[in-house]
């Protein structure tokens, strides 16, 4: 059907494209070499089928479709466990203390990662399939506003 070369270039110039200008190109490939077959496309040059077909509705009906990038990605766990950032707080702001010469805005908290989610078990009555891991509430932390340090001997 098309030389080797000719489908590199295609594949080349694909995949320097995004969005919506990337499925106007691979329709238009699909409408000019395959009679605009999302399936031929696929067998042939290796794109999704699914962005072809949206490519050639948006073609046909003149409609761009925009992407919802902000809804990737999974949520934080403060997002999905609201609760737990004022379990953690509760625990925390007891063991913690302001920087002795004010050059930041971060509590130093004299526990550890674990120890916090120890005591979410113990105290707070948090199961310890239903609480994320020590190196989860180790981050929920430093977001909180919390820096972490060693207790010196």
């Amino acid at each position: 059907m098309l030389e080797d070369r000719v489908k590199a270039t295609l594949k080349d110039a694909a995949k320097k494209l995004t969005g919506p200008k990337k499925r106007a190109f691979m329709s238009q490939v699909a409408a000019d070499y395959f009679d605009s077959s999302a399936r031929k496309t696929e067998t042939y040059l290796g794109w999704g089928r699914a962005a072809v077909q949206l490519g050639l509705h948006e073609r046909r009906v003149g409609v761009v479709c925009m992407d919802n990038y902000l809804a990737r990605g999974d949520q934080t766990t403060e997002e999905k466990q609201p609760q737990l950032e004022a379990d953690i707080r509760q625990l925390v702001d007891g063991q913690s203390q302001a920087d002795p010469q004010l050059r930041t805005l971060f509590y130093y908290a004299r526990v550890s990662a674990q120890a916090v989610r120890d005591a979410l078990i113990e105290e707070k009555g948090y199961t310890d399939e239903a609480l994320p891991t020590r190196q989860t509430i180790g981050t929920m932390l430093n977001r909180m506003g919390y820096r972490l340090k060693k207790h010196k001997k």
